[in-house]
């Protein structure tokens, strides 16, 4: 269920939009990143890191890792898979996955519904549907995510560490992870040139 202020018919919340790193901001865990925001309340937000892979593992390699499939399958799920990135979701939790999809699946009690037909689930059944070919159409699997405390975002944000856009699901599930920063921000009309040269004055 979307998180939302009670009473409230706009809601003063950002999940389901984009934060995309300012120049400005010096936590190098977070330079150049694009974070889609799952959850923001009150009491704190939560959002996953879009372009940035986990580089000593795949997809096909986790799930029998996690004996979710056999070797013996490892080709086949290289074709069902392999396009699939692993991500680094971010510093919290990092161990526990989380994965990213679309709308067509869901798990109840366990699939949060987010916004605009992207959806999380953080269990290992959503993995074994992806395994059998069962899963939803669009999926990224990220190890562990982003956090913030109550109002620790909103004071990010305000000194120019973030900057907030809508998301665009495509760009959630797109493959190539290097050009995803400058693609977020060109399909917002921004030129990251500028922006690198503006320093966290866009």
């Amino acid at each position: 269920m979307q998180a939302s202020a009670p009473g409230l018919t706009t809601s003063p919340y950002l999940d389901g939009q984009f934060l995309v790193a300012m120049p400005g901001l010096t936590d190098t865990r977070f330079a150049r990143s694009v974070i889609y925001l799952c959850a923001h309340s009150a009491e704190g937000a939560m959002g996953i890191i879009l372009n940035k892979a986990v580089t000593d593992i795949d997809m096909p390699d986790l799930l029998i890792q996690l004996d979710i499939a056999d070797e013996k399958d490892a080709i086949r799920l290289r074709e069902r898979v392999g396009h699939m990135p692993v991500l680094m979701g971010g510093p919290v939790d990092a161990k526990r996955g989380f994965v990213l999809h679309t709308d067509d699946f869901h798990i109840d009690q366990s699939t949060l519904i987010i916004d605009d037909g992207i959806c999380l689930t953080a269990t290992v059944e959503i993995l074994r549907a992806i395994a059998a070919g069962d899963g939803p159409a669009s999926a990224v699997l990220a190890l562990g995510y982003a956090g913030w405390q109550a109002g620790q975002l909103e004071s990010e944000i305000l000194a120019n560490g973030w900057l907030t856009c809508p998301a665009d699901p495509a760009l959630i599930f797109h493959p190539a992870l290097e050009t995803k920063y400058e693609r977020t921000l060109r399909s917002n009309g921004i030129d990251p040139a500028m922006l690198s040269f503006s320093a966290g004055h866009a």
